[in-house]
């Protein structure tokens, strides 16, 4: 008797978990708007940007970073930078509308963007990276449609407002290792949003009213995240031992980054043996991700290479090099960070990975 009761029970339960499984099949991380939470979901280029923007704000009760606009299901991030889904990097802000009014996060949206581009959003370039608003419901549209009706005739840009307004239809959650991307990395993310040229639009569009400029890191803030080889060399010009370093005969597939921004700099495809006991490349991976500046100290005149973002000191480009370039970029592993070719995605190098297939 005892038995049966159990097999019942068990047969319940499943007959239970089949019906809660089915009606979740299908869906997206969406949530029904309620009177005590409602969504907003904007796109805004690099998700890493615009999510930052809002997590701060009072009545905000979560941001995520994901994929809308497109119809492919369950993209990712290499998928999406293809630009073949059709979807595009975004956000998906859950707020109470009693703290915080839609119309507010459209403010801080536009805020955030340049709405008058139509190729992506400052140095990121493609159709993953325009802006969109996608609207719930019909509320929603119509504060949209005329806060970007009174934001293009505000005088405020040259050009036209080019950001559509879209109605919603699905919201794929990114990867784990960006969501929270300014908290988790706020050293890269600083560096790069400056780099890419948002900060400096954004505060040249709105002056005073522009509140989320970012501060560069303080020489207290280096010194804890470098160890004193790294900081000695990237801040202080100074030069690793030949032949006792990191990555002189490192001959994994990969890319070199930054130490301290995170900026992809060179390639393990053009790095070669120079037999000078540093690690030395024929090429830049980016080039406009390095600068170039005379030096003459040592008594001769050679070539200084730093990054653009963080101006970190890499070392030195020389004549001397193989073809097809004819260069030897010498650099100080201490100034590099290697990232293997199966930890790109991972870290948000995803669209490397095509370089080594």
């Amino acid at each position: 008797m005892k038995k049966n009761i159990i097999i019942i029970t068990l047969l319940i339960l499943a007959i239970i978990t089949y019906i809660v499984l089915s009606s979740n099949k299908g869906k997206d991380n969406n949530m029904e708007n309620t009177s005590e939470k409602k969504l907003a979901t904007f796109a805004g280029g690099c998700f890493w940007c615009t999510e930052a923007a809002f997590e701060a704000i009072d009545g905000v009760l979560s941001v995520v970073s994901g994929y809308s606009g497109g119809d492919e299901k369950n993209p990712t991030y290499e998928q999406v930078a293809s630009g073949q889904t059709g979807h595009l990097e975004s956000i998906q802000i859950t707020y109470d509308p009693k703290r915080v009014a839609y119309n507010d996060l459209l403010e801080i949206f536009w805020r955030s963007v340049d709405p008058t581009d139509s190729g992506g959003q400052f140095r990121d370039r493609g159709a993953q990276y325009k802006t969109a608003i996608f609207y719930a419901d019909d509320e929603q549209k119509e504060i949209a449609l005329q806060s970007r009706e009174e934001l293009d005739n505000s005088g405020r840009y040259e050009k036209k407002v080019v950001t559509e307004v879209l109605p919603f239809k699905s919201f794929y959650e990114a990867e784990d290792y960006h969501q929270d991307y300014s908290s988790k990395n706020p050293l890269r993310y600083g560096l790069y949003k400056k780099a890419s040229g948002r900060e400096a639009y954004l505060k040249g569009v709105w002056g005073e009213d522009y509140k989320y400029e970012l501060e560069e890191p303080s020489e207290e803030e280096l010194k804890e995240k470098l160890s004193p080889l790294q900081y000695r060399v990237t801040q202080e010009e100074g030069t690793e031992p030949a032949f006792d370093n990191e990555y002189w005969d490192n001959k994994e597939e990969g890319i070199y980054v930054d130490i301290v921004s995170g900026e992809p700099l060179f390639s393990s495809l053009d790095k070669y043996d120079s037999g000078t006991g540093w690690p030395s490349f024929t090429k830049p991976l980016v080039p406009e991700n390095i600068t170039e500046h005379k030096d003459n100290k040592l008594f001769m005149e050679r070539i200084e290479v730093r990054s653009r973002e963080a101006d970190s000191h890499l070392g030195h480009v020389f004549n001397d090099g193989p073809e097809p370039t004819g260069l030897r970029y010498c650099m100080n592993s201490a100034s590099l960070r290697f990232v293997p070719k199966d930890k790109l995605i991972e870290e948000g190098y995803g669209k490397y990975l095509s370089l080594f297939e």
